[in-house]
């Protein structure tokens, strides 16, 4: 179809809100009870833009992606509250990374499911994770705020969902279908430890999507879920002809309670407060650091990296170097300093800090992937103007932690710094943002 006649057709889809979710059950796969369905956007049966991955790759091109994902996810929540959609049933809406603001206000309808009892999940897709996660966290914990849940989408299918999970804080982890489709191998092994170390930790519901069989719903329990998706337990209809005649499951999953927003407290406080700090000068610091960026680089592409230099003449050449080698593999790697740019080196991404963040007399080195854990945290007690690379007798106070649920403290407080300070305000709103539906994959 050409571009013209695709663009035309999608400036009347969105004029005439024409999009059709239909609903795909998911299944407690011990029980065999639907306990949620998933939203899934159709465009209008017999046009050229009927399959969603026409659709969204339409809008795509049009630069009107935003557009149409709002339109989705108003007529995915629409739909489910006009056919009678009640809890303790769960509706599972996507969202797409790029599109999201960093304050939202929910569809009407939204809300009113929520107070039937009905738990709304926003699905994240691991696609442009990495392209601005700080303001896709900002979000997740609006979302949350009003009493929402979050699930990841395709995980296993990039490692960068595999990295960013703890960031994220998923309430329900969605295994690719990949996975549950695929030979098992070391690829498998190592996608399954992670999941399973972060659903031990935090208590995450695992579904197993693409399970279009008996040998996928086995492989889907064998990876440790305990919800299903895919063709065997049905295929997506349309809310009239599936929402009405669901049952409440006998068993409801475990949810658990939705994540509480990050703090953007001080790194080296919020550590002091659970080790005791010891004294150290510079040298030994810059060692221990130096430890840290070669673990994140034995990880690669499963490491997230973030540091804070007090201030961006801080980040000197030398490190520039350093960091930006790690950004070629990484899954993301932030820096925070005074006068720091949005992009100091290409695939790094910058935070400025505001005068008043106690992050402005902290250096602060922060290294997480699905196995590993470690955060240096230090305050200044001199204040020198110079690097600590230049001034050997600078000293600090410090803490050297491998405590996971500590280190990501540390890591959140610093990532959710590299979002712009504009980007919060309520002038840079943008419309209507509540949860959205996106094309299966």
């Amino acid at each position: 179809m050409p571009d013209g006649d695709e663009d035309a057709a999608l400036d009347a889809l969105l004029a005439e809100r024409a999009v059709d979710p239909v609903y795909q059950p998911i299944v407690d796969l011990a029980s065999g009870d639907v306990v949620g369905v998933e939203a899934l956007a159709r465009g209008p049966v017999g046009s050229p833009l009927e399959r969603p991955d026409v659709l969204f790759a339409a809008a795509r091109r049009a630069a009107r992606l935003g557009e149409l994902d709002a339109l989705c996810r108003g007529r995915a929540v629409e739909e489910a509250y006009a056919a009678g959609l009640s809890g303790p049933l769960a509706l599972f809406v996507n969202v797409e990374p790029l599109t999201v603001a960093t304050r939202l206000t929910p569809f009407a309808a939204s809300s009113d499911l929520a107070r039937c009892g009905v738990h709304v999940v926003a699905e994240f897709t691991e696609r442009d994770l990495t392209a601005d996660p700080a303001r896709l966290f900002a979000f997740a914990d609006q979302v949350r705020a009003r009493g929402f849940h979050v699930a990841l989408d395709d995980v296993g299918a990039h490692p960068a969902s595999l990295a960013l999970m703890p960031f994220l804080r998923p309430e329900v982890v969605k295994l690719d279908l990949g996975l549950v489709q695929a030979r098992p191998g070391p690829g498998v092994a190592a996608i399954m430890s992670a999941v399973a170390a972060y659903a031990e930790s935090s208590g995450a519901l695992v579904l197993a999507e693409g399970v279009e069989n008996p040998a996928h719903l086995a492989a889907a329990r064998s990876l440790g879920a305990t919800l299903g998706q895919g063709f065997w337990f049905g295929a997506g209809r349309p809310a009239s002809a599936i929402l009405p005649s669901l049952e409440p499951p006998r068993l409801v999953p475990p949810w658990r309670r939705p994540a509480g927003p990050v703090a953007r407290a001080s790194p080296y406080a919020a550590v002091a407060r659970a080790r005791t700090p010891r004294r150290a000068t510079a040298p030994l610091l810059l060692a221990v650091s130096r430890f840290l960026e070669r673990q994140a680089a034995e990880l690669g592409e499963l490491a997230v990296v973030v540091a804070a230099f007090e201030r961006a003449e801080f980040f000197t050449p030398t490190t520039r170097r350093r960091y930006s080698a790690l950004a070629r593999t990484a899954a993301f790697v932030g820096v925070l300093g005074a006068g720091m740019p949005a992009d100091p080196e290409p695939g790094v991404r910058g935070g400025d800090l505001a005068p008043d963040d106690p992050l402005s007399r902290e250096w602060s080195v922060a290294v997480v992937g699905p196995h590993f854990a470690a955060a240096l945290v230090a305050r200044d007690l001199d204040g020198a103007p110079r690097p600590a690379a230049a001034d050997p007798d600078r000293t600090f106070d410090y803490v050297l932690t491998h405590d996971r649920p500590l280190v990501l403290e540390v890591a959140r407080s610093l990532l959710a710094r590299t979002l712009p300070t504009a980007d919060v305000t309520e002038a840079t709103l943008a419309s209507s943002v509540g949860v959205a539906s996106v094309p299966e994959r």
